[in-house]
């Protein structure tokens, strides 16, 4: 998936600006966490020079003369630092958390809008799986990022500059050989990393491909077993899930060799420190509490470098995640939304193809200057052999697709210049694939209706000649109906899709194969049902089956992309050209073709 973003978390930032109080106030409890986590080691050296100086410590010099008061103000002391770093605990995880989840819900909304307004063949380029894998798989990454990842990073940054800080400020000449590790590391750290992000994008990859398959072969589990294909299908699951383990080992491989090596650097400073700062005690240079406390201290700054492999392995990860999801959001819009308003209650239905031509991207063309005006109130019928651009006919007046020239116009309007969401509601669309949602039927007939009332849905449904079977149904109306309508026969489904075309009350009805999955007597009930529905709305019918056509006002023939015939049932008939042909071969009179 191509992306213009090259800085991932800037564009994070960007896109979290809403929440930049939140953000802030998330960091500023991390750090003071952090701070308040680091008060132990200071406090035992406090404690130190309370025993060994006595009334010379740092407290006594603040007017608490007794060793007694003075371990009694470090003790008060150390109660007040706890409670502080508990507190603030419990306020950075609640702030990261809230607000990865927050971020989570947003980005995922977004991005799923964005990829509900771009066209179809963005969807016919891309696997459902791949798309899945970005709007859960890749925004989950980036919210177990937030939840603990960030308050990570910090907490490393944090103690790194705290307990350095403090460090120069003790023991300046014993500091400088505690810190020569650090450089390598940090050097070392760039170098792993530049390694590693090409593999962890590599697994993201590998990960969508994953899903992609899974997707495909549940939503084909029916075929799977009647060609009794479960073996090649799980050897073809654990090809792809050996290829994500092989590309997760890849990057393993080089993650696991970093903290080894950072430990070998890192023994060089705490060595150090260990003997130069004994040798500076003996001297006299450098008190005995000063010296356990910086001995103590000294793993807080090195061994963090330690875990700084896995804090860049999540911040790959997310990152890695956050270029796919922005990648998904950078995509352009190739359907142009415009403004002008279409109100239902305006639209006449009269539709105009001028000189229309279209292909498909890397394919000759469909469609070629095809020209076809429709009447507002008229009933048409389309036909023609599969390929013919019946269908794309179709498409192209929802505006799934843009045509390469020509125009085509709803009452004399470009369709173009209109407001898409307003375009499309004043067309009802019955597909030849039918699409029903996981739902009950009740639920699948109102869809895009969704305030209908309960008699409306029975009224479409009894239009549609779905009421007497879905009365049969376990619990009516209230059925569900499973995945895509898995459930329900073909013509169910068909009969279903009628009368939810039939309860949107369109005033332009297009009916792609409507009847192609029922039988000859529901066909003849369907057919009775449209003869009424279709008054004083235009019908575009396409239809293999050219019973269901016959009384159009005029049916239209299409060879190759253009309309090669057009005229009544009667008077196509009587040519003795390609619709002749078409109805001896359906009606029995011709067992082939001219």
């Amino acid at each position: 998936m191509a992306t213009r973003t090259t800085q991932p978390l800037l564009r994070l930032l960007r896109y979290g600006k809403p929440y930049q109080l939140w953000v802030w106030g998330a960091m500023a409890c991390s750090i003071l966490n952090t701070i308040f986590d680091l008060a132990p080691p200071y406090l035992i050296g406090v404690a130190i020079d309370v025993v060994v100086n006595e009334e010379n410590s740092l407290i006594a010099r603040l007017g608490f003369a007794s060793i007694t008061g003075q371990l009694a103000v470090l003790s008060l002391l150390t109660l007040l630092l706890w409670s502080l770093e508990s507190l603030s605990e419990y306020a950075y995880s609640r702030l990261w958390r809230n607000l990865a989840q927050t971020l989570q819900h947003e980005l995922r909304v977004d991005a799923y809008s964005h990829l509900q307004e771009l066209e179809l063949s963005y969807f016919e380029d891309r696997s459902s799986g791949l798309l899945l894998s970005v709007l859960n798989d890749d925004i989950n990454q980036l919210e177990r990022f937030l939840n603990f990842g960030a308050h990570n990073i910090l907490h490393f940054l944090t103690t790194v500059l705290f307990v350095g800080g403090t460090f120069i400020a003790l023991a300046p000449g014993v500091s400088w050989w505690a810190m020569v590790p650090i450089p390598f590391v940090i050097w070392g750290t760039a170098v792993f990393q530049a390694k590693l992000e090409p593999r962890y994008a590599d697994v993201r990859e590998k990960s969508g491909l994953i899903s992609t398959r899974l997707a495909n072969n549940l939503s084909g589990i029916a075929t799977i077993k009647s060609y009794t294909a479960e073996a090649y299908e799980r050897d073809r699951v654990a090809t792809d899930s050996n290829a994500y383990r092989q590309s997760n080992a890849h990057a393993i491989a080089l993650s696991a060799a970093f903290v080894p090596l950072i430990r070998i650097v890192i023994l060089i400073g705490f060595t150090a420190t260990l003997f130069l700062g004994g040798v500076a005690v003996a001297n006299g240079s450098l008190s005995a509490g000063t010296y356990g406390f910086l001995v103590f201290i000294i793993q807080r700054l090195l061994w963090p470098f330690t875990d700084l492999s896995e804090l860049m392995d999540e911040y790959q990860r997310a990152m890695a995640s956050v270029r796919r999801v922005m990648a998904l959001l950078d995509t352009p819009v190739a359907i142009a939304q415009s403004n002008l308003p279409l109100p239902l209650s305006t639209v006449r239905g009269e539709v105009q193809f001028e000189d229309i031509t279209f292909a498909y991207i890397g394919r000759q063309p469909v469609l070629k200057n095809l020209a076809l005006r429709v009447p507002a109130g008229a009933t048409i019928g389309i036909v023609g052999a599969t390929g013919s651009g019946k269908s794309t006919l179709v498409k192209l007046l929802l505006r799934f697709y843009e045509a390469q020239s020509g125009r085509i116009l709803i009452d004399g309007v470009d369709i173009g210049d209109l407001n898409l969401l307003d375009l499309r509601r004043c067309i009802g669309w019955v597909s030849q694939d039918v699409f029903l949602f996981h739902g009950t039927v009740a639920e699948n007939i109102c869809y895009g209706s969704f305030d209908a009332t309960h008699e409306q849905i029975i009224q479409a449904a009894k239009l549609a000649e779905a009421h007497g079977f879905i009365e049969q149904l376990p619990q009516g109306y209230d059925t569900i109906v499973g995945e895509r309508g898995q459930k329900l026969s073909g013509g169910q489904r068909q009969r279903l899709a009628i009368a939810r075309a039939i309860l949107k009350d369109p005033p332009i009805l297009i009916l792609d194969e409507a009847t192609s999955a029922v039988d000859n007597e529901t066909e003849a009930a369907i057919q009775r049902s449209l003869a009424v529905i279709t008054q004083g709305r235009t019908t575009i019918a396409i239809a293999h089956r050219l019973s269901t056509i016959r009384h159009a006002d005029c049916i239209y023939v299409m060879d190759k992309g253009q309309i090669v015939e057009q005229g009544t049932h009667d008077k196509l008939l009587a040519t003795g050209e390609m619709y002749a042909n078409l109805w001896s071969v359906q009606s029995g009179l011709s067992p082939t073709l001219r």
